[in-house]
Order: structure tokens, then sequence, then C-alpha cells
């Protein structure tokens, strides 16, 4: 079958689809690409003949851009000879199936990697993204969702044919990428990072901004400072609202308790030198970056929010507190802090639990959805 993969950004394929197109093509099946190309595809799709079409999505829905873009993708689907088109992120997704909404030969898959219109939300985002994940509903085959709100979400739309909603464990993570260390193994590479063996060291990568909350974070170590002296908050990433934050931390008087990194590539050493992984978001889809700190068999305290709770069961590898309850995430810390045996056990607990999100499997979940749609012309 010919098979078009859809994206806003190419940004989104070179992140995370990379793995999915390549089953697909290793299954026999002809696989190309339409996104706005705002970096180079990787090179292992091109080797392998995946045809790369420059469509110039806007994140924004309302930019008139938008419809030169939705022309033209209309031409491509039309003349391409597709079986099957495989959409991702909303815009680009709101302009396929629309495109494709005439077009009964061809199947449409819509994966969303975390509604607009998520709870605790603006109005205006479920005004916009709601009416258009309504209106785009009933031009869809299938909505494959990565996390169970979503899922529930989904299941309220009318798309095509009923029982048409698929959930997977997100897009998968490479588990040979991540591992847990024994404790002298941890002590020597944290030596060669300049820390001690003493240091209790709390982990997040993520971009700075809002959305991510790090300001909580750093409220957080506030108040624990004096009950955990030797605690650190790594922090790797840039974006809008570093310096804030680094001013913040400034301030509070606990710029030797939080460190900056900027962006790094060595996400999987920071995390095997660290004892628990946070996160602070808002808004989530499945985070990535809670999954790896699963595999590496850290223990994590994370915010209530889509996404995250699906990853953390409070009380069994992690605890999950309020998006705005520092004390609360302060409080989940400590606990941690004063018990080697529970972090212990919610390491093992998160490592078990981070199976289930593994490439392999998330690849073996897709291919099943795709054999309904692909195997139904």
């Amino acid at each position: 079958m010919k098979v078009l993969y859809v994206t806003t950004i190419s940004g989104t394929i070179n992140a995370f689809l990379v793995p999915h197109i390549q089953a697909l093509l290793d299954q026999g099946h002809e696989v190309d690409i339409a996104c706005n190309i705002t970096s180079p595809i990787k090179e292992q799709l091109l080797e392998r003949g995946c045809k790369i079409f420059n469509i110039e999505f806007q994140r924004s829905p309302l930019t008139k851009k938008n419809y030169m873009a939705y022309k033209k993708l209309k031409r491509l689907i039309q003349t391409g000879e597709f079986d099957l088109v495989h959409t991702h992120t909303p815009v680009a997704s709101l302009l396929t199936r629309l495109a494709c909404r005439n077009m009964s030969n061809i199947k449409v898959l819509y994966t969303a990697h975390g509604f607009h219109f998520f709870k605790g939300a603006p109005f205006k985002n479920f005004l916009i993204y709601h009416t258009m994940e309504r209106i785009s509903a009933k031009y869809t085959d299938a909505i494959i969702t990565i996390n169970q709100e979503d899922y529930v979400l989904a299941n309220k739309f009318k798309l095509k044919n009923t029982n048409s909603v698929h959930k997977t464990h997100g897009v998968g993570i490479d588990l040979n990428k991540f591992s847990s260390i024994d404790i002298n193994e941890k002590i020597n590479l944290r030596k060669e990072y300049g820390y001690k063996s003493t240091d209790f060291i709390l982990f997040y990568a993520a971009e700075m901004n809002s959305n991510k909350h790090q300001d909580l974070l750093i409220n957080a170590v506030y108040i624990l400072k004096n009950k955990i002296a030797n605690i650190k908050l790594l922090l790797a990433g840039n974006g809008p609202l570093k310096d804030k934050y680094e001013e913040q931390a400034e301030k509070l008087g606990i710029q030797e308790n939080v460190q900056f990194l900027g962006f790094r590539k060595d996400i999987s050493q920071l995390l095997k030198i660290s004892d628990i992984a946070v996160a602070s978001s808002r808004r989530e889809g499945l985070p990535v970056n809670i999954m790896e700190a699963m595999a590496t068999g850290l223990p994590a305290v994370v915010t209530n929010c889509r996404g995250q709770r699906d990853l953390v069961n409070n009380g069994e590898n992690g605890f999950v507190v309020g998006v705005d309850d520092y004390e609360g995430f302060a409080n989940s810390i400590e606990k941690l802090y004063n018990s080697e045996e529970l972090r212990a056990v919610y390491g093992e607990n998160s490592i078990e639990k981070v199976k289930l999100y593994s490439l392999e499997n998330v690849l073996d979940e897709l291919k099943s959805v795709y054999s309904i749609y692909m195997n139904n012309e």
C-alpha cells in the first residue's frame, strides 16, 4: 500500500515518527511525507525512498497561509494515489482531513498527541480546537490517542464509523538507550560530572516556558533547602523563561541548589546520576522525559496533568500532586529522600511499568491498528 504521513513541521517526524515509518517500509509499504520542512528530514528515510513534499503549514490555525497549504496538500493527495493517510498534529490534521473529505478510496487515520482542549485549558482553546476536532472527526476513519483523557474525549466525537477510536502507549521509547546502574557506578559517574555521592539530585529535562512551569520546582527546593542541605535540582533545557527562572533562584538564595544546564545531549547519563525525576508541567500528551526516567529506574514526582498521571501512579512508582501545589511537591520529595527503600521500590515499579511504552510494543499496537484499515478498502 501507499501511505502518506502528514505533520505540521518536519521536526515532529524526526523526533517521534521515524521508527513508525521504518516499520511500514519494513512491511513492504511505500511511504511519503508531507510537512513544513523547517529542518531536514532524517537521512535514513530519504535513503529508503521516502519522497518529501514541502507543505508550508503554519502552527496557528487562523493564518491565511494555511489556505495555500490546504490547496497544495489537496493536489498532492488527489494525484498521489495514496491508499492511506496518517496525519499528526492539530493544524495539519485538520487540513488533511478536510482535503480528504470526498475521497472515499482513501483511509484517514489521525494520531492525537495531546488535544489542546484538555481539562483546565483556556476557553479559547476549547472554542478553537474542540471545534476543529469535532468538524474534522466526521472525515476520519480512526483516531489514535496516547493517553486516557484524550481517549475518553475522542470517543465523544462522531467519526465515519463506530468503535474507531484506539489507544496506544505513546510513540514508543527505545529501552535499550536507558538503564539503571548500581551504586558504585553511580558514584563514579557523579565524580565525572562533579557531584558528591551524598548529593540528593532531582532532574527535569524540558523547555523553559510557562507550561513546563519550572518555577514550581524552584519553590519546592526553597522549602526543602534547610531540610535537605545537599539537594540539587538539575534543569536541562533552554527557553523564553530561562532568565526569569535563574533570577528566581538567585532571589531565593538557592542558586547553589538549582543548576541550569541548557540544552544537553547526555540526558541518559544525567538520569543515571539522579535520585528522583521531577516534572511540573501544566499540560502534556504523554511525556517522553518521564518515560526515559522510568526506564532508568527512577521514582518520579509529577504534577497532576494529562499524560503524567498516565505514567505515574500515586504511591506506586512516585507521587502525583496538584499543578500549583509546591508545598505538596516538596513534601513528596521529602518522603522519598527519607526512605531509600521507598525509592528502590518505586524505581523497580517504574522499570516494570515503562515496558508497556517500549518502542517494540507501540509498533505492535500500531501494526494492529493499521491492519484494520489496510484490509478494509
